[in-house]
């Protein structure tokens, strides 16, 4: 889909109160990763390159750390964004964020990697089209940025918090909405119960392509072992290739079938 088709009239529901309750299960996701850390770290191993970690909307640095400790065991120079708690404006930090990967291209002299966290993939998203050139790829996890992006069980909060209407950033929401000029993958799960899955997908391509990880919640998919596994597979991939994920290994039972990821 190009930019002016992607944010449509369709309207689509917030996930169901039933799953916004039963994301008390992403304790189990974080101890699950715990216990099968040495599995883990049989990942594909990193080139170096840095990764930056973008947390979602009302947490912090905190929440990415175990993903950053995990990245960074991998071989990879993992990165913070160090702006305290995450409380939305994808306008008002557009400026700040684009300096921080500016900064991170010119001391590491190569290009960053970036991994989002639901509101933290839709900055990474917003990233990789103002800085194709600095970007190498963007992975986000549970992220709303397609469709109806009002589909969500925090839309009323953000625009309290942020000040900023999601309504008032309309050419922002299209570009990010769009194919983007840099590889990407949305790692997604249809029980989130923050965020209506629907808004997660990418347009499936040469060089964007879907992930899902069964029974994940929206508070666990940045601790969820196999979504960990995903990340790894995904940043291992050499600077300027891609190829589709493959789902087999040893979580290969927690993933969807490819194919079905845009029905």
């Amino acid at each position: 889909m190009n930019g002016s088709a992607a944010v449509t009239e369709r309207r689509l529901r917030a996930p169901s109160l039933l799953l916004m309750l039963a994301e008390g299960r992403s304790l189990l996701e974080l101890n699950s990763s715990l216990l099968l850390s040495p599995l883990l770290m049989q990942a594909p191993k990193g080139d170096g390159h840095p990764v930056l970690a973008l947390p979602g909307f009302l947490a912090s640095d905190l929440s990415m750390a175990p993903l950053r400790r995990y990245l960074k065991a991998l071989g990879y120079d993992t990165h913070a964004w160090n702006m305290g708690r995450n409380f939305g404006g994808v306008g008002s930090k557009r400026g700040a964020l684009r300096d921080l990967v500016k900064r991170i291209h010119e001391s590491t002299g190569r290009k960053v990697s970036i991994v989002g966290w639901s509101l933290g993939g839709v900055y990474a998203r917003d990233l990789a089209v103002q800085l194709p050139d600095m970007v190498r790829s963007i992975i986000t996890l549970g992220s709303p940025f397609a469709d109806d992006i009002r589909a969500t069980n925090a839309t009323r909060l953000y625009e309290l918090l942020s000040g900023e209407g999601i309504d008032d950033i309309p050419q922002i929401r299209e570009a990010i909405a769009g194919d983007m000029p840099v590889p990407t993958t949305s790692i997604y799960s249809r029980t989130d119960g923050i965020v209506n899955w629907h808004t997660s997908l990418v347009r499936a391509s040469a060089t964007a392509e879907n992930i899902e990880v069964h029974f994940a919640s929206h508070v666990g998919l940045g601790v969820n072992p196999a979504a960990l596994w995903a990340i790894a597979d995904r940043l291992a991939l050499p600077e300027g290739e891609f190829r589709p994920f493959d789902p087999a290994g040893p979580f290969a039972i927690a993933y969807g079938r490819p194919e079905n990821a845009l029905s």
